[in-house]
């Protein structure tokens, strides 16, 4: 069985022609690892994981999910397989967390079926699993920033997905709640859970990630650890930033940005 669970092989996609986001994207999310999509806001970060849901084609390469190009499957297939948790999501309608959970599960029903008893199981074990299972009874719409976060992952999870997105999760918390959310992934990683997240935050790439891909809208993309990439020099050109700006502390992991 291959390690890769996704893969972007030659992919290349960009809004317009005269800007692509990346024009020769190679890359291989391995099973059981946390990748982070670091880059500036407004780079193109999401398209990435817009790629690995199918919501987009790439204008030129594959993207493959299980060595299988991720065109071939179904809506359904891919549901059951990959999920996405959102920056935010607005609510209409006051559900419980519990039934708000249980939306997790519509890849795995029939048409026009109703979740049964393994379907809330299935969505208890999501809670449990994010770290919330108090909140099954709570409303969503009377929940603080972090909780509501925690939700989207629980319910994400209720997807049973081999491949968990999320998109900017930690950007509308405080630091307490990001703490939280960052110990939450760590423990989803260390339980087998494969991540792919993006962030306009280095210092979640760094204490977190396994790998890092770095966007910087010029059209390339690249891959490494932290260790490698991560670096006072690399992120002050992401970031157009001027020489000196930053430092990394290496003994206790961390950037900062120096006193003005």
């Amino acid at each position: 069985m291959s390690a890769s669970l996704l893969s972007f092989e030659h992919a290349a996609f960009g809004y317009t022609r005269s800007k692509p986001i990346f024009t020769d994207l190679n890359y291989q999310l391995r099973r059981g690892t946390l990748t982070v999509i670091l880059g500036p806001n407004g780079i193109g970060k999401t398209t990435l994981l817009y790629l690995a849901l199918g919501w987009l084609q790439p204008s030129a390469g594959q993207v493959l999910l299980e060595n299988r190009p991720l065109q071939d499957y179904s809506r359904a297939e891919i549901g059951r397989r990959v999920s996405l948790v959102p920056q935010t999501e607005r609510q209409p309608y006051s559900y419980t967390v519990l039934e708000y959970v249980l939306f997790g599960r519509a890849p795995h029903l029939a048409l026009f079926g109703a979740p049964g008893e393994k379907d809330e199981q299935a969505a208890r074990q999501a809670l449990a699993r994010a770290g919330i299972p108090e909140l099954a009874g709570a409303y969503v719409d009377q929940l603080s920033g972090g909780e509501g976060q925690l939700v989207l992952i629980a319910r994400a999870l209720a997807q049973e997905p081999r491949v968990l997105l999320l998109d900017e999760p930690s950007a509308h918390l405080d630091l307490g709640n990001k703490y939280r959310l960052m110990q939450t992934l760590s423990d989803l990683r260390k339980h087998g859970t494969t991540i792919l997240m993006t962030t306009h935050d280095p210092e979640i790439a760094l204490s977190i990630s396994d790998e890092t891909v770095l966007v910087d809208g010029s059209g390339s993309v690249t891959v490494g650890t932290p260790a490698q990439l991560l670096t006072a020099e690399s992120l002050s050109r992401l970031y157009h930033l001027p020489e000196g700006a930053l430092e990394i502390r290496p003994s206790h992991p961390g950037i900062v940005l120096r006193r003005l």
